[in-house]
Parts: C-alpha cells; structure tokens; sequence
C-alpha cells in the first residue's frame, strides 16, 4: 500500500502541468472572512474598576489580548470605536495600553451600561459605513451581550473576540457568549482576528508589523517566531 502510494504521487508530479485549467485557478477567499476594509473594530470598557471583578480570564491576559487586538486594528487601518462607562466617577480611564495606541482618540464615555443605547456611541457606529462589526468588552454577559444583540437586530454582522472580553464569573462569561451564539454572533479570538486580517503572509506590507505583534502578544506562537528568526533565519511563508 506504501510502494501504491507513492507511485500514485510520482504520477502526479508528472503530470501536474497538464492538470485542467480550473484544477491551478487561483483560489477566492470566502466572502464570509474578516478583511480590513468590510468591518469596524469596538473595544468597550476595558477600564480598572470592571477588570477588577473580571474572573474568568486572568487580567495579565486579558490586558495582553486586548492591547495586541488594539494593535493590530492599528497596523491594517481598521476603524476602531473606543468607548468607556463612567470614567471619571466609578471605573477610570480605558486601558493605557490601549490609550497608547491610539493616542489621539478620546473613548466615548456613558452612563449607559448598554453602550446601543447611547447617541454618541451609535453615532460612530454609523459614521463606520460598516455593517460588520467586531466587539470586545468588560464584561461579557452586560456591556458585550447589550449591544451585541441590539446591532444583531439592526441587521449588523456581529464578531465577538472571547478572549479579549471577560465576565464576573466563568459561568457568566460562558453562559453570555452561548446566547450570544444563538441570536447569532460569531465568536473569535484576538489572534484569529490579526491572522484572518493578514491571511497571506507575502502581504509584506504589514508583515514586519504583524509578526512583531504576533512575538510581542502571541504568546508560544510568538517565541517561536523569534526563535526561528534568531536560530534559522526563518520567517513566516519564505
């Protein structure tokens, strides 16, 4: 079965040139994917004083994820929609690793836990022109859950990063994201989201940029980036 086998790949190898035209025809990504140009980035309240009653994801984590999120919506120009719940009277300004990577941007402060049900908020959700939008927030089962399911039933297509987002408790985060799930969002983590932003690793426009987060935020993934760089030269798809 080995010996057919092989046989059976050599053959191929012969004759891949005459393959049909259809079989070589560029692959078309899914219109399903997440690219730069067809959604907007929302990270709310990620402040101390709701990181502080965060408990299911460590806050080093979760600091860590949301910082390498805000970085890479930085790098491929995604529009990114900062927003913050009682700044200055309860829960402090919005995480300055954050804040430094957009250092011009003032976040949209409420009262409103449900950030959908604020003016100024809806207002920059709208001036996106993006009917896609990825969502992360403290916590998950109030200022993620609200307005994820008001944009789901204004027609939005809503992606929620899990790991960049945290609840009270585990149950609380895991129990908001299933019925989030059900109304019909997506989940997907910060990583994920970089990755389906580059997806072709011969976009060397931003590969020096994604990588460099990737060694900085990624975690195993990361060191073993550098280690390939520093012991073999080696890189991502060259």
């Amino acid at each position: 079965m080995h010996r057919a086998l092989v046989a059976s790949l050599a053959l191929a190898l012969v004759f891949a040139p005459s393959l049909p035209a259809f079989a070589k025809a560029k692959p078309t990504p899914s219109a399903s994917l997440l690219t730069p140009e067809n959604h907007a980035l929302i990270l709310i309240d990620h402040q101390p004083q709701m990181a502080f009653a965060t408990h299911s994801i460590d806050t080093g984590a979760l600091v860590n994820n949301v910082t390498g999120l805000a970085k890479a919506a930085k790098v491929f120009a995604v529009p990114t929609i900062l927003s913050t719940v009682a700044s200055k009277s309860f829960s402090g300004p919005i995480f300055p690793s954050i804040q430094a990577v957009f250092p011009e941007q003032v976040p949209i402060d409420r009262t409103t836990m449900n950030s959908w049900e604020d003016a100024n908020f809806m207002k920059a959700v709208k001036a996106t022109g993006r009917k896609k939008l990825v969502i992360a927030a403290l916590w998950t089962e109030v200022c993620l859950m609200g307005p994820t399911l008001g944009a789901i039933d204004d027609g939005y297509e809503v992606y929620i990063v899990t790991d960049a987002s945290g609840g009270v408790t585990t149950e609380a985060h895991e129990m908001a994201i299933r019925r989030m799930m059900q109304a019909g969002a997506a989940p997907v983590t910060w990583l994920q989201v970089m990755l389906e932003w580059q997806r072709d690793w011969a976009r060397t426009e931003t590969y020096d940029a994604v990588t460099g987060i990737a060694k900085e935020h990624g975690g195993a993934y990361g060191l073993g980036i550098g280690y390939a760089k520093e012991m073999f030269g080696g890189s991502e798809g060259h």
